[in-house]
């Protein structure tokens, strides 16, 4: 079973309120890995209850508490935190907007001549995208096309239908997937596990008026240079 599957089956027992003892045993697979893979992952007052009723040993008891404290604490201190951020940050201005957007296509936007194309694997990263592209570059939704690419051993069209209710955007506006000639099973590093999804259109115009913003910004912070993409 490849280590994707068993960190599927994995978060399914703790789901089911297992003790990371009882996953270890079932599956094989050293604590410090289990710890990895579910230290974010939230429980309900339902599969705590779980937890206990599964409890095998007092071990796995004191263990779980522990790990269970240790999370209240940790979503404790980030909901004061998100709380304070949004207060500070919130609501964002027309060209605050527009200068994350600029940072994020800076690292993530396809540097080709007039095109705008934001590629990466993560939903909420893609949603800001999406939002930017409609909101401070003023393009219209339905002129915005979409292209996933998976592996061969996923399943396009669930991948589409997933992405474009997430993005809200009709699936019509899906162009044919990329798909890799190798296997999603067997591969190690994290991902949201929907494949990378592309958003882009053709624009000369919005194209050299980010490129150029970017550089302006470039420039201010002392990082001026002749090597630059769109030069």
């Amino acid at each position: 079973m490849s280590k994707i599957l068993i960190r599927e089956q994995a978060i399914k027992l703790r789901l089911e309120g297992k003790t990371y003892g009882q996953i270890k045993r079932e599956l094989g697979i050293p604590k410090t890995t289990l710890s990895d893979w579910l230290k974010n992952l939230s429980l309900s007052q339902k599969q705590y209850k779980l937890l206990l009723e599964n409890r095998q040993n007092s071990r796995d008891l004191a263990t779980e508490k522990y790990r269970l404290t240790r999370a209240n604490q940790r979503q404790t201190r980030l909901r004061k935190i998100l709380d304070y951020q949004a207060k500070t940050l919130i609501p964002l201005s027309e060209k605050e907007i527009f200068l994350a957007g600029a940072f994020l296509y800076w690292g993530e936007g396809e540097k080709t001549h007039g095109v705008i194309s934001i590629s990466n694997t993560d939903p909420k990263i893609m949603k800001f995208a999406l939002y930017w592209m409609t909101t401070s570059l003023k393009i219209p939704k339905e002129q915005i096309k979409a292209r996933l690419h998976l592996y061969k051993d996923m399943n396009s069209e669930s991948e589409i239908e997933f992405w474009s209710e997430i993005l809200e955007l009709p699936k019509s506006q899906f162009k044919k997937p990329y798909i890799k000639k190798s296997n999603r099973e067997g591969l190690t590093y994290k991902s949201f596990g929907h494949g990378t999804c592309r958003l882009y259109i053709g624009s000369v115009y919005q194209s050299e008026t980010v490129a150029m913003s970017i550089k302006a910004i470039s420039d201010y912070c002392g990082a001026e240079n002749e090597l630059f993409w769109y030069n």
